[in-house]
């Protein structure tokens, strides 16, 4: 038998080949991983494999610019629950927090679980499990150990800004003081020497609820929050000199300091131009405005006044979050509840101590209705759409997922809460069934208001009871608009995050969909902004077609694509990879081949045995 030139065809597909140029229906052949022909009607015959692609949609793999799967894919390299919906390079090492220094374990303390576990809700159980496959001491080293293991996809690599701070300083000193000048210049000499090692570029966060977890210390917040001005100014300047980009989240409690912060992309006040990628382009529910804010800032600072370079991260699809209880990234925000997570997993004592002290009850009690008054101050800035706090607590929109009562799935709080108050009127029907007749009689009476009935909720279940918010992009009203503009790129996806409250692998595919109910040239654009345009930002060699290209290649069923629904396709399940459950999602039939360095990884519904026994993506170095 003759030896075929090419390892497989792709016959009669749609190419978008991630330049936002119209598509076209062609051919692709690929030989030993890499693009090696394009065009129509290439002959069968040279191929060891011929698919056929008709009604195809076929396109460069996708990118997720903003995941934290540097846990995971240590533990199940394949990635798999990231390759079943065309995703083929991650990015990793955001929002301050990686694993390239090593477990950084020192004196009893434990740094990836110290900030991982309220920052991005991951049980410290599982993490744990990740610190435990840790081999690495040092940030080549980190970047090394990809070409060992049989990876899915591509990955590239932020440098973190608070494990930088635990390595030179410690972590009790990183949250406590500033750098001696010794101190700082390791840091920009372990920063340099990450950049000279292909790392992407460097990552802080501001977010005001990113606290720790381990005694003592579950008061303070992650170690890049210490810094100043002028430490992320020193550091930022590495970055900038070698064209690296700066991953960050806003200072949300403070606007003049985000403001300043936010400066530090000009080039025109730093003399060379800090590409930034900045968290977050979503309409809020409680402040739809604020995201034209942060647009109209990202104008400013990119215009001719400043000269800088920012894009604010877009989440393809409705922010919607699961909540166990009030164990959620939702309910850091407020004081009371931040003190109930701060309390380990399993301390069921502890948090029902907590419910039952009266000076945590009337403070829980002003957090809750904080802003929902009438003439208040608060109550006027969060009807104007400019709340002191976000944190959803109008029942109204808060929807069981996991109830205590099995008739309450489904239904909101607001309508639980209505039956609830009408029964304590004496209306005994308003009970449906002898257990929720059971659960009515354990309230206190009379409920006082929707403070008191979730206080109950807390009391009585702890973590029992689960529920959803769409906290932003509600119904997806202008989440395309968000997508397309110029001062965005499709991110935010916190996929490997958040594990029991977010599911959000597939926003790259809402993303085709929402562009999809426009038309193909939409289509086009959005494929350009999961391709291409990410890669060139943060300086990668994926995205594109062009022969001689890793074949990283996603193909779609745009019928299957029209009829599928996102939200509909979050699950809940049980993993063994973390004994633990984890919240997922599921576009089954969208996503027809997933192919990494020219394997297939994804096809006929389901990963093939190439994903996790062979060696496809790799540690992507940033040019």
């Amino acid at each position: 038998m003759s030896r075929k030139t090419w390892d497989t065809l792709i016959q009669n597909a749609l190419v978008f080949d991630g330049t936002g140029e119209k598509p076209r229906e062609m051919d692709i052949a690929i030989k030993e991983g890499r693009v090696a022909a394009k065009g129509m009607f290439l002959p069968r015959s040279m191929a060891a494999e011929v698919i056929d692609g008709q009604g195809q949609w076929l396109m460069p793999g996708l990118l997720d610019i903003h995941t934290h799967l540097d846990l995971e894919v240590d533990l199940d390299p394949g990635l798999p629950e990231v390759v079943r919906h065309g995703t083929t390079t991650v990015l990793v090492g955001n929002c301050s927090l990686g694993t390239c220094f090593g477990s950084q374990q020192e004196g009893g303390q434990d740094p990836i679980v110290d900030c991982f576990t309220r920052v991005e809700n991951i049980p410290k159980s599982v993490l744990r499990k990740c610190v435990e496959a840790v081999t690495w001491q040092s940030t080549g080293e980190y970047m090394d150990h990809f070409d060992s293991m049989p990876l899915g996809p591509n990955v590239g690599v932020f440098l973190p800004h608070s494990m930088l701070r635990v390595e030179a300083m410690g972590l009790s000193e990183s949250i406590s003081r500033e750098p001696t000048e010794t101190e700082m210049k390791r840091m920009e000499s372990l920063l340099d020497t990450a950049m000279d090692e292909g790392y992407i570029g460097m990552s802080t966060d501001g977010l005001p609820f990113h606290y720790l977890s381990n005694d003592p210390h579950t008061d303070k917040r992650i170690p890049t929050q210490f810094a100043s001005f002028g430490e992320l100014k020193r550091l930022l300047g590495v970055v900038r000199g070698k064209d690296r980009v700066w991953q960050t989240t806003p200072i949300l409690e403070n606007r003049l300091k985000a403001f300043l912060y936010f400066t530090l992309t000009s080039g025109r006040l730093f003399g060379k131009t800090l590409k930034t990628s900045a968290l977050s382009a979503i309409e809020f529910a409680l402040a739809p405005k604020a995201v034209k804010a942060f647009l109209g800032f990202a104008a400013l600072m990119n215009g001719r006044l400043f000269k800088g370079n920012m894009h604010f991260q877009a989440l393809g699809t409705s922010f919607r979050i699961w909540s166990d209880g009030i164990v959620s990234p939702l309910f850091e925000e407020l004081d009371s509840t931040c003190k109930l997570i701060a309390k380990e997993y399993d301390d069921l004592d502890g948090r029902r101590e907590l419910l039952n002290d009266p000076e945590f009850i009337q403070q829980f009690r002003d957090d809750w209705h904080h802003g929902r008054g009438e003439n208040d101050l608060a109550s006027i800035k969060a009807r104007l759409g400019m709340p002191d706090v976000v944190v959803p607590r109008d029942f109204g929109i808060m929807t069981f997922d996991g109830a205590p009562i099995t008739e309450w799935d489904g239904e909101t709080f607001q309508q639980v809460y209505n039956r609830l108050t009408a029964y304590q009127r004496g209306q005994a029907d308003q009970a449906r069934s002898d257990a929720e007749r059971d659960a009515f009689d354990k309230f206190p009476r009379p409920i006082l208001d929707d403070a008191d009935f979730m206080l109950h909720m807390m009391r009585e279940y702890d973590k029992g009871f689960r529920y959803w918010v769409d906290v932003a992009n509600v119904g997806n009203k202008a989440t395309l608009d968000l997508l397309l503009h110029k001062h965005t790129l499709p991110g935010f996806n916190d996929s490997g995050a958040h594990i029991t409250n977010m599911a959000f692998f597939d926003a790259n595919l809402n993303s085709l969909k929402l562009a999809q109910q426009k038309s193909l040239e939409t289509v086009s654009t959005i494929v350009k902004r999961l391709t291409s345009e990410p890669a060139a930002f943060f300086g990668l060699d994926v995205g594109t077609l062009e022969l001689g290209d890793q074949a990283d290649i996603t193909m779609i069923d745009p019928e299957a694509l029209r009829d599928w629904d996102d939200a509909s396709g979050r699950e809940l399940i049980y993993r063994e990879l973390f004994e633990h459950q984890q919240m997922v999602s599921r576009s089954d039939g969208v996503v027809t081949h997933t192919f990494i360095n020219g394997e297939a990884v994804w096809r006929n519904g389901d990963h093939t045995e190439a994903l996790g026994t062979k060696t496809l993506g790799r540690a992507l170095r940033a040019a």
